[in-house]
């Protein structure tokens, strides 16, 4: 069984930052892409960020600039830092993780950024 568990949502005024984090627990031999998801209300779910396990970067070209996806595999953890916050990045985030054995796409629950302007 694999967890992955978010951490860092919030509510922040436009122009702020958060850090949200995301865990990866349980049966993991080794993780390969890890990613940063979001979906605002009424929406789909839509790219934010993914890195390979070897560090190599991706960003939504609405995000480039302002956030840095990262990761610790000593600690299976994924960062997204978030910077120059704009209302229109509210919605609820979510990190995703390709884990072996099995190559399997987990996700997290998901975890809430609001905006206010």
């Amino acid at each position: 069984q694999v967890q992955l568990v978010e951490s860092g949502g919030g509510l922040v005024q436009a122009g702020g930052s958060l850090r949200l984090s995301c865990a990866a627990s349980g049966s993991i031999v080794s993780i390969n892409d890890m990613g940063w998801y979001r979906q605002a209300p009424g929406k789909q779910r839509e790219l934010v960020a993914t890195i390979s396990s070897g560090g190599s970067t991706n960003y939504a070209d609405s995000v480039k600039g302002r956030f840095t996806i990262s990761r610790d595999n000593g600690k299976n953890t994924v960062y997204l830092q978030m910077n120059s916050l704009e209302p229109e990045d509210t919605a609820v985030y979510y990190c995703n993780a390709r884990i072996n054995p099995f190559y399997a796409l987990h996700w997290g629950q998901g975890t809430q950024v609001t905006v206010s302007s």
